[in-house]
């Protein structure tokens, strides 16, 4: 019996094994989330269990991320226990032409950011439709904000030019909550033609937490890609 093997799925285990392959040992480890970053964790601990790599950490940015460690035998640490991080390795929804990144599909953007920020290297790992000529684009930039300033933040990200909706969940009543027990407000802008500026005015709305924007973080883009039915790896630095 012949088994079709979808090439986008294995287009994004390449990818999340190539970040992977960038792990050293001895090193403190940011573990991103989503489906292609799932793959990256999956292959750290293959190397892990192959004797490839030793001593190394991982700081997960999720929930998911952490239960996937767990499952692949990668130990864990937090932020209270290291000074540092090596490396991180995080999917994005966007990427733009200089690198910078709209994220939070998975309203795990806050604890992301805060891990993707410290690392010494922090590689991006997506596959070749999620490059945009500008933020915003293709996804709504998403905005966690404490459930009693829902309203108020809605109505000063209007006054920005924003088109704001509260993300409700699926197969679940009710809206999505975020690991830290915040909700998330999905906006759309018509164009972001200044971001660096979009993400300090809106993170000064009082009752928002953090958004999705990610400017000058991202130091190495992997980028998946499906040509004549073969996955490649495109890198961009």
């Amino acid at each position: 019996m012949t088994v079709n093997v979808d090439p986008v799925v294995i287009m994004k285990q390449e990818v999340g094994k190539a970040a992977a392959s960038r792990v050293k040992s001895d090193s403190i480890v940011g573990l991103g989330t989503g489906s292609t970053t799932a793959y990256a964790i999956e292959y750290l601990g293959e190397r892990l269990r192959k004797g490839e790599l030793k001593n190394i950490v991982g700081i997960p940015t999720s929930f998911q991320a952490e239960v996937l460690a767990k499952k692949y035998r990668i130990p864990l640490t937090s932020l209270d226990t290291v000074d540092r991080i090596d490396i991180a390795i995080d999917g994005a929804d966007e990427v733009d032409p200089n690198k910078n990144l709209i994220k939070g599909g998975g309203a795990a953007h806050t604890r992301e950011k805060v891990v993707d920020s410290l690392a010494d290297l922090f590689i991006v790992v997506v596959d070749s439709g999620k490059l945009v000529d500008k933020l915003g684009s293709t996804f709504l930039l998403p905005v966690e904000v404490i459930p009693m300033a829902v309203a108020p933040v809605m109505r000063s990200l209007e006054k920005l030019g924003g088109k704001p909706e509260l993300r409700m969940g699926v197969k679940k009543a009710g809206p999505v909550v975020t690991d830290q027990g915040n909700l998330v407000i999905d906006v759309k802008f018509d164009r972001i033609d200044d971001p660096a500026c979009l993400e300090k005015t809106i993170n000064n709305i009082p009752g928002v937490l953090e958004n999705g924007l990610f400017i000058g973080v991202a130091d190495i883009i992997l980028v998946g890609e499906i040509k004549e039915d073969r996955p490649l790896v495109r890198e961009i630095i």
